[in-house]
């Protein structure tokens, strides 16, 4: 990725938060990288390199300044926006696919062969998959260092180090302190609240519209799932190591994570799909700057700055969602899923909690009002996990209150999932993942969209069909045939799926 050097240096000179991520300052005399907004006094031009990742200033032989703390900062909202390989691999990465699989691993998901996807990697990122799985060890390491007490060899290994040495090593080089002294100086000390449970703040680009956020999850919010209350958002996760719960609290300039896990190891995985969830990576910025171009929306952005798309932690559950939405009206969609949820067998996996989260209507999205969720407090429902793939395809078709066209049409899904030939996470090709999902009886474009905007996290899909979408494009007195509304929101691209989510408000 080509940086241009007035640019970034001109946005760190402003110390402008808006870069945080984008870009790592890397100060050759002192040896450390930065994030743009860091308060230090701006370097000297001559002194600087800039780097587009945090793997690529450690591969420059830089350590991680302790005021600033550059890891810490928003993922590059590239990474969400492009459908290539890179931006695929880049998710998966984050997701720990390198940690679990290793290089190969990724490289079969891509198809592509290992040395194509270094080469590929290094061009555009500067680093390649194992630097950059490397320096997110190390991030994770010192989340665990300073907000646990757990040992620090049990830190090591949590965090996919192969050795204690590797684990010493490699804090020394990137953030110049051995694991000791970064736990002595820790900021925030531990808790003392359990060895599984972590507590830490998501940085995001302001604006945050939590309002919408939580508006989203609360109509769809699934009993036994998740639920929402006293302005944070509960869930339970299926993580690659056991299931686990999060809490999660939007607050000024950060949210607020508190995480219980059942394997310390699926911190890395358990923080990228939290931020995911909430869009958090997204730039506001560039998403309201075009749609506010449009006089129909400028109104929506000037009241509501900052609206994400709510996405989703688990890209098969979304599937599921999506087809029992079809035709159906939130709260009918919800009512179904929640018979799924309760049909499945409580003694799966016990731990934590962990869960996922509710889905739409397949027509009538946003059409039909429902209560947020059961409130908390004593008496409340454990969260588990909705049913995995193989869990649904075991259940008896009376837990499917639903047409039988439909009930086959996710067992169909269900198969496909379980078996490996649909992919329905983050790192999916988009394209062929439309393709395929078109290419299955009972799924059409709808469908097919809602899971690219929810599942995959695709920033431009869009929903001309949508019964609550053309509600939505009436009351903003734009046209409200699919064909029209579909031509005009070519203005939008390529942020269709935030233009969706205002036109669900508007309805």
């Amino acid at each position: 990725m080509e940086l241009d050097f007035e640019r970034c240096y001109r946005a760190v000179d402003s110390r402008d938060q808006r870069f945080d991520g984008w870009f790592y300052t890397g100060v050759r005399t002192t040896g450390i990288y930065c994030r743009p907004s860091c308060p230090a006094v701006t370097p000297k031009r001559e002194n600087v390199d800039f780097y587009p990742s945090a793997a690529a200033a450690q591969r420059g032989g830089l350590r991680a300044c302790r005021r600033c703390r550059p890891d810490a900062a928003p993922g590059s909202p590239d990474w969400d926006v492009r459908a290539d390989v890179v931006g695929r691999a880049m998710r998966l990465i984050a997701d720990g696919v390198v940690d679990r699989d290793g290089v190969p691993g990724l490289a079969t998901r891509l198809g592509y062969t290992e040395r194509h996807l270094h080469r590929m990697l290094t061009a555009q990122v500067g680093a390649g998959p194992l630097a950059l799985a490397r320096a997110q060890r190390a991030q994770t390491a010192r989340i665990l260092i300073e907000t646990t007490d757990l040992g620090l060899a049990e830190i090591a290994f949590a965090a996919g180090f192969g050795s204690v040495r590797q684990f010493n090593d490699t804090i020394r080089e990137v953030y110049a302190a051995v694991p000791s002294q970064l736990r002595a100086t820790a900021r925030h000390r531990p808790s003392g609240t359990g060895a599984g449970t972590v507590s830490l703040r998501l940085a995001y680009r302001a604006p945050l519209h939590v309002d919408a956020l939580l508006d989203f999850f609360a109509l769809r919010a699934l009993p036994g799932v998740e639920r929402v209350g006293d302005g944070s958002y509960t869930r339970a996760l299926r993580l690659p190591h056991g299931p686990a719960e999060v809490t999660l609290t939007p607050l000024p300039g950060y949210v607020a994570a508190t995480l219980r896990l059942s394997d310390v190891r699926d911190l890395a995985p358990a923080v990228a799909r939290c931020r995911r969830l909430l869009d958090l990576d997204a730039d506001p910025e560039a998403v309201d700057g075009t749609l506010a171009a449009d006089p129909a929306l400028a109104a929506s952005v000037a009241k509501e700055p900052g609206v994400r798309v709510p996405r989703a932690v688990d890209g098969f559950e979304m599937a599921v969602r999506a087809i029992v939405g079809q035709q159906v009206s939130v709260a009918g969609a919800r009512t179904v899923l929640t018979r799924l949820v309760d049909a499945d067998p409580v003694d799966r996996e016990q731990q934590p909690g962990q869960t996922e989260q509710s889905e739409p209507t397949e027509q009538t999205e946003q059409t039909e009002q429902s209560e947020p969720t059961a409130p908390a407090g004593t008496g409340e429902r454990v969260l588990r996990a909705f049913p995995s793939a193989t869990d649904l395809l075991a259940l008896p078709d009376s837990a499917f209150a639903m047409p039988a066209a439909r009930r086959e049409t996710i067992r169909t899904v269900a198969r496909a999932v379980a078996d490996g030939s649909l992919d329905l996470d983050p790192g999916a090709d988009r394209e062929q993942l439309t393709a395929q999902l078109t290419g299955l009886p009972g799924i059409g474009p709808w469908t097919a969209a809602y899971v690219l905007l929810r599942a995959v996290g695709d920033p431009d899909a869009f929903l001309p069909t949508d019964l609550g979408v053309r509600h939505g494009a009436t009351a903003l007195g734009l046209p409200d045939t699919p064909a029209a509304l579909a031509e005009h929101a070519t203005g939008w691209r390529p942020w269709r799926s935030y233009a969706t989510i205002r036109l669900w408000r508007a309805a």
